[in-house]
């Protein structure tokens, strides 16, 4: 049925409530995503927890932090599969202008978390171009992800390395730099190339 107030009915009757219930939920399919969107969130932040503990006594088994990124994201769009064929409607549904204040504040707590999990304690505008590079990388790959017929989805998370082997290209161009002025430069076009993709991504004009 859907991210959809036929889904909530159907949901609600299905455990003895009426039908009619959909209506304690205003924003119809939009309160549907969002619930999922916030499970899956808390859901991957558990993980991710769990797993800092578990390298926490047992440091031989550290990752790199680009590869807890991959994984991480891997495992929150291994979330969206089950729903895979409906997922189109929920990403418009969230990207009309009253839900996109929602749908980037799910966006960015998730990018967040798995930046910090991964190690990223700065301070300085890296906090905010690291997080807004894995926003895009994120979104990007899960618009590939429903285009992807391959078997396990094996070519999204090809999609997905690569993407994440071209934010460590731009990082080290960034920390490269010598000059100040020409590193500054380069954070701005960045960051502007950046978030303007994201709002591509969400249809904002």
């Amino acid at each position: 049925m859907g991210w959809s107030k036929q889904a909530i009915s159907a949901g609600a009757e299905s455990i003895g409530y009426p039908g009619v219930v959909h209506g304690l939920f205003p924003n119809g399919g939009a309160a549907l995503v969002q619930h999922f969107y916030s499970i899956c969130n808390q859901e991957l932040n558990q993980i991710l927890k769990k797993q800092a503990l578990d390298t926490k006594e047992s440091p031989s088994g550290k990752r790199k932090p680009e590869q807890q990124v991959r994984d991480a994201v891997e495992i929150r769009l291994r979330m969206v599969i089950p729903y895979k064929k409906t997922w189109p409607q929920a990403i418009a549904i969230m990207s009309l202008p009253p839900n996109v204040p929602t749908s980037l504040a799910n966006l960015l707590t998730l990018v967040d978390d798995i930046c910090y999990y991964a190690g990223d304690r700065s301070v300085d505008i890296n906090w905010y171009t690291r997080r807004m590079i894995l926003a895009t990388i994120y979104k990007t790959t899960e618009l590939y992800m429903l285009q992807d017929t391959s078997e396990d989805h094996k070519e999204t998370w090809l999609f997905l390395e690569r993407r994440i082997n071209d934010a460590l290209q731009v990082h080290a161009v960034l920390s490269s730099s010598v000059k100040p002025d020409e590193a500054l430069h380069r954070v701005t076009e960045t960051a502007t190339a950046v978030f303007t993709t994201a709002r591509n991504i969400l249809g904002l004009n």
